[in-house]
């Protein structure tokens, strides 16, 4: 099993052969370099997880590579090397983002112990990385707001599968918070101080599948320019989130497939064998007994992502959670502003059956905080379809939805200083909006 990918940028040819010996010997794959100028330049187009340099070279000195070699590539570790030791220069190096500084001459015996100790320093490292592709809300977001019996249940189990290493596969329309339950179960596992990396499967090109989860080396295909590395690479020991898993492509799923089975892999364009350690959470809008049917989705692959199955409900089976997502929603998007609400809102807001689920009704509170100017919510301000879906279920009211959209439409008008306002609050176009008063005789 290979390890990292190791520069070395030294001008005595003696230590070069030397230290790329002993990478090569310890599983590294090292390139070495006496002309510091010729090193940078492969430096633009592959990438190194380790770089040793030494301080004493010309027509380019280690400080000045360092600098060069942070700006093209700052994930690479690098680690200075010099018989001219000083703390003064010791401490600059460190400053310019070196991870250590060593002293030559070195036996083969502490070269390894070094290499080993910086190579372990640098997997930690790509675990910071890994963590800057969560999403931004990550740390806020890290239960799902609920007081119903049946996310309570689903919850309950989703924290009992987290303490395990078993592949959940979460289902539910959009909207419903499943890629929030994935975090849920990321944190409450042993994994929680680890990467969690998303994948939106629906969103990436066939043709870009591979590179995208396995990474590539540079030339694998026209545009690779540079070696990259994989998302699944990027959440070792952490978590991946699969997220829409059943728009994979099939041949993409014998490919994982292979990969789920052992955790092996290797980059597009390379034939090296990488071995990683992450726990698989994958969700779908999709119906998935029809789709392992229709041959879109292979039973095999759905077996290996499938250990245990978590079912969110839709909104509108569990609207008593709504009262308290309004205030959760409230709460986040206003600002700390003191705001009153008509009672009819929340009527409205629980009769509507929400086909957008959460993601549809957290944009609606917002639209309402952005029309709130008086710190009022009112009925006014919700949108149309709210309006007239509350009306149709109505067996009070006869009146047909024109004559309600009349009527929604003058309330409007006579709080709006502006037509363009009016059109805002309404969720509807200027043009739209002339159309509708012309119609309508207002």
């Amino acid at each position: 099993m290979q390890k990292g990918k190791v520069i070395v940028v030294d001008d005595e040819q003696n230590i070069l052969r030397t230290i790329e010996l002993s990478l090569s010997s310890y599983g590294y794959l090292p390139e070495v370099f006496s002309d510091p100028v010729k090193a940078i330049e492969r430096i633009k187009s592959v990438y190194f997880d380790l770089a040793f340099v030494d301080l004493k070279m010309t027509p380019m000195n280690g400080i000045e590579v360092l600098e060069q070699l942070k700006k093209i590539s700052p994930e690479t570790t690098v680690v200075l090397m010099t018989a001219h030791g000083s703390i003064e220069t010791a401490v600059e190096a460190i400053k310019k983002g070196a991870y250590d500084y060593i002293s030559k001459p070195f036996t083969h015996k502490e070269f390894l112990h070094i290499i080993d100790r910086v190579y372990e320093h640098h997997k930690m490292s790509k675990k910071i990385i890994g963590l800057e592709y969560e999403v931004d809300e990550m740390l806020e977001e890290q239960t799902l707001i609920t007081m119903n019996k049946n996310m309570h249940e689903i919850l309950k189990t989703a924290k009992n599968v987290s303490g395990s290493d078993i592949p959940v596969l979460i289902e539910g329309e959009s909207g419903t918070g499943k890629e929030l339950l994935a975090r849920y179960i990321h944190l409450n596992s042993s994994r929680k101080d680890n990467p969690l990396i998303t994948i939106n499967c629906s969103a990436i090109p066939e043709n870009l599948f591979e590179s995208e989860l396995f990474g590539h080396v540079r030339g694998a295909f026209t545009n690779a320019i540079k070696d990259r590395i994989g998302r699944l690479e990027l959440a070792d020991t952490g978590t991946i989130f699969l997220d829409e898993v059943a728009e994979i492509p099939k041949p993409m799923q014998v490919k994982l497939l292979r990969f789920l089975q052992n955790m092996e892999f290797e980059r597009v364009g390379e034939s090296i064998t990488h071995k990683i350690d992450i726990r698989i959470v994958s969700a779908t809008n999709r119906n998935i007994e029809e789709d392992i049917q229709s041959g879109s989705l292979r039973d095999d692959f759905y077996y290996r992502i499938a250990g245990v199955r978590l079912k969110l409900p839709p909104l509108r089976e569990r609207k008593d959670d709504i009262p308290l997502l309004i205030e959760h929603f409230i709460k986040k998007y206003s600002n700390g502003r003191e705001l009153t609400i008509e009672n009819d809102v929340n009527k409205y807001l629980i009769e509507y059956d929400w086909p957008g689920n959460i993601r549809e009704f957290e944009n609606v509170i917002k639209r309402l905080l952005v029309f709130a100017k008086e710190n009022l919510i009112r009925v006014d301000f919700l949108p149309l379809e709210i309006i007239e879906f509350k009306q149709r279920q109505s067996t009070a009211s006869p009146q047909r939805i024109e004559e309600l959209e009349k009527l929604h439409i003058s309330e409007v008008l006579k709080i709006s200083p502006t037509t363009k306002e009016a059109a805002k609050i309404l969720g509807i176009s200027e043009t739209t909006l002339w159309r509708k008063r012309k119609l309508y005789g207002l």
